[in-house]
């Protein structure tokens, strides 16, 4: 399971109980540097929600009482995925979260997966440590595309990740991003990108993950860059 990989569990994470005080919890917030932390019942398996630092701050700030209990605070109480939820779902729910509580096969919290695993997974897969190119090669949704386009690649070198994108909803467009291993020259890349027009694919954008340079840009598809 993708997400399980990639989830912080409970047993390493700060928590509050859901019968601490705001004070309390401040507290822990303020010991462990975190800006929010999961609520979780006595038994430690029911997730209640999470308690933002700011939002004690301006509780306190109001003259709010600092003895009322944590959960009078309580935010994003819904806001769960499950250890085995489709990975796609993940992008849903955890948007403007620093992170989104995981229940386990029992909606018994397991832990947290959250928005710097998300990226770390996402670079990891777009091989930038490792790669040399990115070219997005645009197409349609027609079958077969995305084998076609990796086939021609393949014939110059292998590919080093590959990212499928839809673009704006009602398009039938597709951005592929295709990163090349470090060792494949300019010149063997700029051949790929002839192929792969000549194809009649549209290399939208290169990049030199190496300089962090943009050789080509959407503005001007068809072109490479000085």
């Amino acid at each position: 399971m993708l997400i399980k990989s990639l989830v912080y569990k409970k047993d390493y994470l700060t928590t509050v109980n859901e019968k601490a005080t705001l004070a309390e919890a401040l507290k822990i917030l303020e010991d462990s540097g975190f800006r929010c932390v999961p609520i979780l019942d006595d038994s430690g398996k029911i997730f209640r929600g999470n308690i933002y630092k700011m939002h004690i701050y301006r509780h306190k700030s109001q003259g709010g009482d600092m003895n009322l209990p944590v959960t009078y605070l309580l935010k994003n109480a819904t806001k769960t995925i499950k250890v085995d939820s489709p990975f796609f779902r993940v992008f849903f729910n955890i948007k403007d979260l620093p992170y989104i509580a995981v229940l386990d096969e029992e909606n018994h919290f397991y832990g947290i997966l959250t928005h710097s695993s998300l990226l770390n997974m996402l670079s990891d897969a777009w091989n930038i440590k490792s790669g040399s190119y990115v070219l997005t090669v645009l197409s349609d949704n027609g079958r077969g595309n995305l084998a076609k386009m990796s086939k021609l690649i393949a014939k110059y070198t292998n590919l080093g990740g590959c990212l499928t994108l839809d673009t704006k909803q009602g398009e039938l467009v597709r951005r592929n991003l295709f990163t090349l291993p470090i060792g494949v020259s300019r010149q063997t890349m700029e051949t790929i990108v002839k192929k792969l027009e000549h194809k009649g694919y549209v290399v939208a954008e290169i990049e030199d993950l190496q300089s962090g340079m943009t050789i080509r840009s959407d503005e001007k598809p068809g072109e490479f860059l000085d």
